[in-house]
């Protein structure tokens, strides 16, 4: 479907492609666009009603793409090692064994899916460590610590955000 929130979430692919580039600037506007329009797109849909299925999966897989990217290309560069790029991905893991864990139990189907702020506040704190990054700024070991924490602090937001995951809680967006 195309909405103006699903537009704006598919501009993080050319987005995430600015990273080929070796320039600092054309980094870091891609990083600042990146997180307006992943402030916006939800923002967008939420306030004009426009939340549908292909959005709700569009905006956290382009997040993802650019992210995964970034990280390439910083890693790539020898900028991240590879306990930094775990941490800077701990969100997604819980993410993948929270799914893990509703296909075994049978609910993921039921599973109704929503953005949570624990996934919010790492958005913002992995997109500020790419500016850091581009920047050739130092990023203490704690910032990688808290994107760790917040890892964790997400999978028990999943469990909490759905505890009746036999009933879906009101109608899913439409299509």
């Amino acid at each position: 479907m195309v909405t103006i929130p699903n537009i704006l979430s598919l501009l993080r692919i050319p987005l995430a492609l600015a990273f080929f580039q070796q320039n600092v600037a054309v980094r870091a506007v891609a990083v600042l666009l990146a997180l307006c329009t992943d402030g916006l797109d939800g923002y967008i849909a939420r306030h004009y009603k426009q939340t549908t299925r292909l959005g709700t999966v569009l905006d956290p897989v382009t997040d993802r793409f650019f992210v995964v990217v970034a990280v390439c290309t910083l890693y790539a560069e020898n900028r991240l090692q590879a306990w930094q790029i775990a941490a800077l991905f701990c969100r997604d893991f819980s993410i993948l064994l929270f799914g893990f864990y509703l296909f075994l139990k049978g609910s993921l189907a039921e599973y109704y899916l929503r953005a949570i702020w624990c996934g919010k506040i790492t958005t913002v704190v992995q997109l500020g460590v790419l500016l850091s990054l581009i920047a050739n700024l130092f990023v203490p070991d704690a910032v990688y610590y808290t994107l760790i924490a917040l890892g964790f602090l997400a999978l028990i937001e999943l469990g909490f955000s759905n505890p009746g995951l036999s009933r879906q809680e009101g109608p899913p967006p439409s299509m």
